[in-house]
């Protein structure tokens, strides 16, 4: 039991308040280039990434795990890119700290999305079992730098405060 659910109760949550943000992360990013502020996708966006990270610490661990770690992290970003959005109100280098911080986190649902694709999807799995083969460096690498472009590019492309001028 958790949070008195079922686990696979809870993991069902989990897993779709993950999905949610996962799209609602790449709508937000491909909103920002064309400076889109994306307000309403922006916070459902940030609220859910912030929800899967707490959701995470709630499995039943016996230790420290990748992902709790990732989660911690997750949380440190997404704290940074609330501030920089609504605080800073996207304003001089706040503007860039909010694309990055925000990326940043979507890459780490992306990342961890891959890694679980590799733990339960058979084909996947049998690629890389340990999560430390080849076929799973790959593919993290590639997930990487695909989010490396997408955060250069939209630090480039994300001026909202010059929108429609």
């Amino acid at each position: 039991m958790v949070l008195g659910m079922s686990l696979s109760t809870f993991t069902l949550i989990h897993v779709v308040i993950s999905l949610i943000g996962i799209l609602t992360g790449f709508v937000v990013i491909f909103g920002m280039f064309g400076s889109k502020r994306m307000n309403g996708m922006t916070a459902l966006f940030l609220l859910t990434t912030t929800l899967t990270s707490l959701t995470g610490f709630c499995f039943p661990n016996e230790h420290i795990t990748p992902g709790i770690k990732i989660g911690i992290l997750s949380m440190v970003v997404l704290l940074i890119a609330v501030i920089a959005r609504y605080a800073g109100r996207l304003r001089g280098a706040s503007r860039w700290i909010y694309v990055v911080t925000a990326t940043l986190a979507q890459y780490f649902n992306v990342f961890v999305l891959v890694a679980q694709g590799f733990r339960k999807i058979p084909a996947l799995h049998s690629l890389a079992p340990t999560g430390t083969e080849t076929p799973f460096a790959i593919a993290q690498g590639v997930v990487l730098l695909i989010f490396i472009l997408l955060g250069i590019y939209a630090v480039k492309k994300f001026h909202p405060l010059t929108e429609g001028v």
